[in-house]
C-alpha cells in the first residue's frame, strides 16, 4: 500500500507502473475506469493497519449526451433548465467508483453525479467544485456553436494536470461538510487527469482521510499519464468534436459552494 501521508517518488513510480497495466484484458472503458478507482481505493493506505486513506475514489470521463445510457441522460437533464441544447453536449460522466459505503461501489447507484452537463459556464456554475476542477486541470468550457451545431474542442500545452484542495474542512469546493467531510474524516481532495486523443477529458478524484501536501499532489501528474495510457485502448482516437476547450491556465478559479447533500 502507498500512504498519502508519506507518498514518495518511489511510491509514485511503482503505482504508475501498476496503473498503466489496468487496461490489459479489459472489456470496456467502464471496466478500466472501475479497475482504476478500485485499485487506488485499495492501494492508497497503511500497510501496517490495512486502513485505506480514501473514503471515496471516483473516475470520470466526458461523453456526448447522445452516447449516455438513459439513466445518465436523465441525471444530466435534471441539472439543466430546459434539456440539452444539442445531443453532442458533453457531460462529465461517472465511469468508476469505489469507497467505504456499499452504494459508493456501484456506478448505477449514484443519484446526483452520474452525469454532469458541461453546456456552458452558466450550467457549470451550479457545480462550483466541478468548475474549479476544470479550471485547475486547464479546461475552459467553450459554448460557441459551430456551423454543424457541434461545439469545438481545442487544447494546448498542459494536457495533464491536478486539482488540489489541501484543507477539505470548511472549503467551499468540498460539499456536504457535516454529512460527508466531518462524518467520514475527509482531510484533503485530490484530482488528476487530462485529455485523450478523442478530446474527451478524464479525471480521477480522491477524497482522502489523510492530509495531502502540494508536494505530494504534484507527484500525481505522472499518475495521470498512466491512467491515460490505461484508457487509450478504448479511446479509439475518436475525432468527435465536443463542448470543452482545454487551454494552459494558471491560478485558481471562482469560489462557491457545491449544492450537494451527499457525495453520491
Amino acid at each position: 500500500m502507498y500512504s498519502l501521508a508519506s507518498f514518495s517518488i518511489s511510491d509514485m513510480t511503482a503505482c504508475a507502473s501498476e496503473l498503466r497495466k489496468l487496461g490489459a484484458g479489459a472489456s470496456s472503458v467502464q471496466d478500466v475506469a472501475q479497475r482504476i478507482a478500485s485499485y487506488l481505493y485499495r492501494q492508497l493506505g497503511n500497510d501496517q493497519t490495512g486502513r485505506q486513506d480514501c473514503a471515496l475514489v471516483r473516475c470520470f470521463l466526458t461523453r456526448a449526451y447522445r452516447e449516455l445510457d438513459p439513466q445518465s441522460q436523465d441525471c444530466a437533464r435534471r441539472a439543466l433548465a430546459c434539456g440539452p441544447g444539442s445531443l453532442d453536449m458533453k457531460c462529465l460522466t461517472l465511469f468508476g467508483t469505489a469507497g467505504e459505503r456499499p452504494e459508493w461501489n456501484e456506478r448505477g447507484r449514484s443519484r446526483r453525479y452520474r452525469s454532469i452537463p458541461l453546456s456552458g459556464n452558466q450550467s457549470i456554475a451550479q457545480f462550483p467544485m466541478v468548475s474549479q476542477l476544470l479550471q485547475q486541470l486547464g479546461v475552459k468550457v467553450e459554448s460557441k456553436t459551430q456551423p454543424e451545431s457541434d461545439l469545438l474542442v481545442e487544447w494546448t500545452e498542459q494536457p495533464l494536470n491536478i486539482f488540489h484542495v489541501a484543507e477539505a474542512k470548511g472549503s467551499p469546493f468540498v460539499p456536504a461538510q457535516e454529512e460527508f467531510v466531518v462524518s467520514f474524516g475527509i482531510e484533503s481532495v485530490l484530482g488528476f487527469g487530462g485529455v485523450l486523443p478523442s478530446k474527451d477529458l478524464f479525471t480521477v478524484i480522491l477524497f482522502s482521510k489523510q492530509k495531502i501536501s502540494r508536494e505530494t499532489a504534484e507527484l500525481f501528474k505522472p499518475l495521470a499519464a498512466s491512467v491515460r495510457l490505461a484508457l487509450l485502448p478504448f479511446d479509439g482516437g475518436r475525432s468527435k468534436r465536443s463542448t470543452i476547450r482545454v487551454e494552459s491556465q494558471r491560478g485558481g478559479g471562482r469560489r462557491g459552494s457545491w449544492p450537494m447533500r451527499d457525495p453520491a
